[in-house]
């Protein structure tokens, strides 16, 4: 086997100190190593654009590789294949010469072979008496066993990272399309609200989609747009919560209106304690609790809570409400305060509602007097949490501290 040795490249091209560690790299190999050299191929394709190759850089690997003779390559075999360019173009599908220079560069490049040439830079095999390969000049592919098992992660991410891509993008259709009708339906309607801005902000948003987008850009945009709907959701379960409490009201004016002056004793103070009795009334439904938004939403719209979690970082919900008590207290929002947000909101966005007021807290004169005034709109229906992260993660996309 022809390893172990540094050769530099024939004629003007030059010699990298990177050439020189790829070839020494090859004398690394286990001894007795084997691997099918097509199922090495298949992981190679799958992580071309990771390795920086070309549809044409494969097919020139798949021509190389055809001129080993084995099915497997083996760490005990000849692995320098020594084919001309007339070979090689041939093989692989007519490729123009100095296609077939560019993408043999990118493979060395990448790594994959390395070359081994002659005094004189022709290819070709010297055998011995016996006739067995002495020496062979041309192209090592011997790297690709070395990194056989580094090319199969790196072909299995690759393939992870794609089905997370298009669950991505999945979800982001169908929630833009819900917005979409959400609005539409709205406004239609004629629903409470302020849809104009709603409306201007769904816009916003699909403006910000680029016409080829990474999995971050799916990713960021997917967060906005699910806050955007839970906004959306919110506005309209109030509305139909206050045409209930409405439609109650009416039912109860009518039935004491209908009621016979004989019933007016239902009215009367309660014998129970012999003292006048306050009427209540009962059909009230009871306050919507808020919607809990996802931990990573909030902790990328207020970063800034995560240094007070447990080694700097949160992690679950209980580890952000044990922040959320660090910063109250270093806040100065009294336990009462927190006691009653939590009460009124729930614990977790009562912790969210926190690490909002962190981030807002240099232009937040009385940050126990805000989240007071905070719970009393939530206890009245008034307030969502909604509206103030999409406002954080917008201010931290433009690379500016939040401010509210």
């Amino acid at each position: 086997m022809q390893i172990g040795s540094v050769t530099t490249p024939f004629g003007r091209r030059p010699m990298t100190l990177a050439l020189v560690k790829r070839q020494l790299a090859t004398t690394e190999i286990k001894p007795g190593k084997s691997a099918d050299k097509w199922k090495i191929f298949r992981d190679v394709a799958e992580a071309r654009e990771v390795l920086g190759l070309q549809d044409r850089s494969l097919a020139v690997l798949d021509a190389l590789l055809t001129f080993y003779p084995d099915k497997e390559l083996r760490q005990d075999a000849q692995l320098v294949v020594f084919p001309s360019n007339a070979q090689l173009t041939l093989r692989a599908h007519g490729i123009a010469g100095a296609t077939l220079r560019r993408h043999l560069a990118l493979l060395v490049e990448a790594g994959l072979i390395v070359r081994k040439d002659s005094a004189n830079g022709k290819r070709y095999a010297r055998k011995d008496s016996a006739g067995g390969i002495e020496s062979a000049f041309g192209f090592d592919v011997s790297p690709l066993l070395l990194r056989a098992e580094e090319l199969a992660v790196m072909a299995q991410q690759v393939a992870a990272d794609r089905a997370t891509f298009r669950r991505a993008k999945e979800s982001l259709t169908i929630c833009r399309r819900d917005v979409r009708k959400l609005i539409t339906a709205a406004i239609e309607e004629g629903a409470s609200g302020d849809w104009v801005t709603i409306e201007q902000v769904y816009i916003t948003l699909m403006s910000r989609i680029p016409r080829a987008p990474t999995l971050s850009d799916v990713a960021s945009i997917l967060d906005e747009m699910s806050l955007l709907q839970e906004e959306i959701i919110n506005t309209l379960e109030m509305q139909q919560n206050n045409e209930n409490t409405s439609i109650n009201d009416a039912r109860g004016e009518r039935h004491i209106q209908n009621s016979k002056p004989e019933s007016n004793h239902e009215l009367e103070p309660s014998p129970r304690n012999g003292q006048g009795a306050t009427a209540v009334d009962d059909s009230r439904p009871p306050r919507e609790p808020l919607r809990n938004f996802p931990l990573g939403m909030v902790l990328r719209a207020c970063p800034e809570i995560a240094m007070y979690g447990p080694g700097g970082s949160i992690g679950s919900w209980r580890e952000m409400m044990g922040a959320a008590v660090v910063v109250r207290s270093m806040l100065g929002i009294s336990p009462s305060a927190y006691q009653e947000a939590c009460e009124v909101m729930g614990p977790e966005n009562a912790a969210a509602a926190v690490a909002c007021i962190l981030e807002r807290t240099g232009h937040i004169n009385s940050p126990g007097g805000y989240l007071r005034d905070l719970t009393r709109k939530a206890e009245r229906g008034e307030f969502s949490l909604g509206p103030v992260l999409m406002a954080l993660r917008r201010a931290h996309g433009q690379g500016e501290r939040a401010v509210g």
